[in-house]
């Protein structure tokens, strides 16, 4: 016994939610992946080491930055010399085991990677770094 059709229907694939998933799936991408690095941006060049410990950063790393000029940025973020002291005292009332990396250019006076040192040390930060430029290997 034959089955008969009264009429043939296409077959349409619905579009809409199809381009709703992906929109979605776009945002959420773009939402949770890692923009480039503000520090990348400031124009300092750092200085070679040829044997040099790599650390990656983590999100508790405080990175202090100093221009060939001998200005002071805090994550990227213009500060004067008061400004890197109270940037600091912050960082370590909001962890006390806070670690300070220094990105000093390698024309900057040495004086204002001291002043750096030096304000680290009074607010009581143990762990300060300086970040190189890995040597010729």
């Amino acid at each position: 016994m034959a089955i008969k059709h009264d009429s043939e229907e296409s077959v349409d694939v619905q579009m809409t939610p199809l381009i709703d998933c992906v929109f979605l799936l776009l945002i959420f991408f773009l939402v949770s992946s890692q923009m480039k690095k503000i520090e990348k941006e400031l124009p300092i060049k750092l200085p070679q080491a040829d044997v040099s410990l790599q650390v990656k950063a983590t999100p508790d790393l405080v990175t202090v930055s100093v221009d060939k000029f001998g200005k002071f940025y805090v994550n990227s973020q213009p500060v004067g010399a008061e400004g890197l002291r109270v940037a600091l005292k912050t960082a370590v009332a909001e962890k006390p085991d806070r670690r300070v990396r220094i990105s000093g250019d390698m024309y900057a006076p040495f004086r204002f990677i001291v002043q750096v040192m030096d304000t680290c040390r009074a607010e009581k930060i143990g762990i300060v770094g300086i970040h190189t430029d890995p040597g010729v290997k």
